[in-house]
């Protein structure tokens, strides 16, 4: 457990501080109790360490709600036993802070928000970076495709373009107009068979789901028996492929890649490599080859309790067997508590030195 910026007020953590123990637990025995609760497709236990990270990325972190419920503070104050840069090992008494606290230190654009979610620049040695944290957009009115098509013109001048997409769990499939401007055949986005489990929501369930797109509601309606209980999209539902677009991005392109990434990151990566355009950087996906669940999701309330969770409609599955893991980078490169306590980025150094290096201008 390694401090990224310390928002306690007293300075005592500064960046890079190892935690060794809270309140008695030492940080393996933590994350040991947690990671039963923490969601991930399949048995990728990258993705539910990633989760249990606080970055300051979501509403409400994970692993405030189960460190809440599972071990709280007693008083309201936690113990910790720390290592901190200078080598120095202290043990120091800091208070639990709440969720008002916790959200003043959000370092992202909210889902909801219609102002621009991703930012980009080009660096000094000509390398464009284009930083991604989400694709969730269905809460916003933002024009991401105008504003995603700008700075891809503007790419194709550059020496080259890498994608962050580290922090990047899913949501819409907004890495599809930068594959079609790298190719020059259809390819298709999922090399995944779609099945589901329903024809339509039965009608006790009908009134207790809410989502974005109530076609979502007759999924299965047209769609071919697969037998086992499973059905096919119909026809108009189903995949279809990523067509090349008229203007080209011709320089070398880089995804940054970690356990983060899921839903719509692992097929976008998946197709990324399909694709032999993108050269990925980074630690092993979230998401899992054998199979992942996308694409659509009930928001399902309980009447009585009004207690709500997502219930996943689409299963995606591979046409061969496939390994129980997410998408192994290219090259490469973990984090590491001295990137951390340095404040350098050796993966993004990597990939945009890469990109420099292959540049045909």
């Amino acid at each position: 457990m390694v401090v990224t910026a310390d928002h306690s007020g007293t300075g005592a953590l500064p960046r890079g501080t190892v935690i060794t123990s809270i309140n008695g637990r030492s940080a393996g025995e933590v994350l040991d109790t947690l990671m039963p609760y923490t969601r991930a497709d399949g048995h990728n236990d990258g993705k539910r360490r990633s989760l249990l990270g606080v970055r300051g990325a979501e509403d409400i972190e994970y692993f405030d709600v189960f460190q809440g419920l599972l071990l709280p503070p007693a008083g309201g104050v936690h113990r910790l036993s720390i290592i901190r840069p200078d080598r120095r090992e202290l043990r120091l008494e800091l208070p639990a802070i709440g969720l008002a606290a916790r959200q003043a230190t959000m370092t992202r654009v909210r889902d909801d928000s219609d102002a621009p979610r991703w930012t980009y620049h080009v660096r000094p040695d000509g390398v464009a970076i284009l930083d991604m944290p989400g694709w969730a957009m269905w809460n916003s009115k933002w024009d991401w495709r105008s504003w995603l098509s700008d700075r891809l013109d503007d790419a194709a001048t550059t020496r080259g373009l890498v994608i962050d997409l580290r922090r990047n769990e899913g949501g819409d499939d907004c890495g599809d107009p930068i594959l079609a401007r790298l190719i020059d055949r259809d390819l298709a986005g999922w090399s995944f068979e779609p099945k589901v489990r329903f024809r339509e929501v039965p009608a006790a369930l009908a009134p207790h789901v809410s989502t974005w797109d109530d076609r979502f509601r007759r999924l299965g309606v047209g769609g071919a028996d697969l037998g086992d209980g499973w059905y096919g999209l119909p026809e108009g539902e189903k995949l279809l492929p990523i067509r090349p677009d008229a203007k080209r991005l011709d320089v070398p392109v880089a995804a940054l890649i970690g356990p983060a990434n899921s839903s719509a990151t692992f097929g976008f990566i998946n197709a990324a490599r399909t694709s032999g355009r993108i050269r990925l950087f980074g630690e092993p996906t979230g998401g899992n080859r054998r199979g992942i669940n996308g694409g659509g999701f009930f928001f399902t309330k309980l009447p009585a309790s009004g207690m709500e969770f997502d219930l996943p409609l689409i299963g995606y599955f591979p046409t061969t067997p496939q390994p129980d893991a997410g998408i192994a980078p290219d090259v490469f490169i973990p984090l590491t508590a001295d990137a951390i306590t340095r404040g350098t980025d050796p993966v993004l150094d990597a990939a945009a030195i890469w990109a420099a290096e292959h540049s045909s201008s």
